[in-house]
């Protein structure tokens, strides 16, 4: 037992990867060229989430969302990522769960949340900040990651929503993980922005706590 959880302890995260740096910016470049225009109503898309009327409950919020999410899945996790990362076909399969509880958030639309500057910030950065920090940080801007068609940005701005309407707690545990995953994974890339999805989770977390109603 002894040898055993000696050989474990002795890898790294960075053991478990199979691609390097360049590769995963070149999936990305790739996968926006090949996907192009669908990054146009993707953006149309993510600023519809932003309109918050503070009357009933409405449907297509979560519906917009459970596309995002089943888009990423098949189009970049599935067909793509899962390439590079043996275990992307397991993230695909998270997206759709994710998109299937999305689409039964939707038959239980919640109104709005009377405070909406946490969600609407979020959904500001996952749309504009999220890739403007990649670019800051030196990524090309063929490979910028965005909204309904990126993993990073789609899960921030489903954190937004959340922090917009809230009363749905099962769509939190799949966006939080994978904060977790994205985190690691560009930590052990050492990518600058690495530490900005887990902030991001545990921020929206605290903040959907004190206002109440995950």
């Amino acid at each position: 037992m002894a040898e055993w959880w000696a050989v474990w302890s002795s890898y790294q995260l960075s053991d478990l990867l199979m691609f390097s740096p360049a590769a995963y910016a070149r999936l990305f470049e790739r996968y926006n060229a090949d996907v192009w225009p669908w990054q146009l109503p993707m953006l149309a898309a993510g600023l519809a989430l932003m309109w918050n009327p503070p009357a009933r409950p409405a449907p297509w919020p979560w519906l917009v969302l459970a596309a995002a999410w089943a888009w990423v899945a098949l189009a970049l996790h599935w067909q793509r990522y899962a390439q590079i990362n043996w275990a992307a076909s397991w993230f695909a399969a998270a997206f759709a769960l994710q998109a299937l509880l999305l689409v039964l958030a939707a038959q239980r639309s919640t109104a709005p949340s009377s405070r909406a500057w946490p969600g609407l910030t979020l959904l500001a950065w996952a749309l504009f900040g999220h890739p403007l920090l990649a670019l800051a940080c030196g990524r090309s801007w063929r490979g910028i990651e965005l909204f309904g068609i990126a993993a990073d940005p789609t899960v921030l701005a489903s954190l937004g929503l959340l922090l917009l309407r809230p009363g749905v707690w099962w769509l939190w545990p799949i966006p939080l993980l994978w904060c977790a995953i994205s985190g690691a994974t560009l930590w052990t890339l050492k990518a600058p922005e690495a530490l900005v999805l887990p902030a991001a989770a545990l921020l929206s977390l605290a903040l959907r706590l004190r206002l109440g109603r995950v």
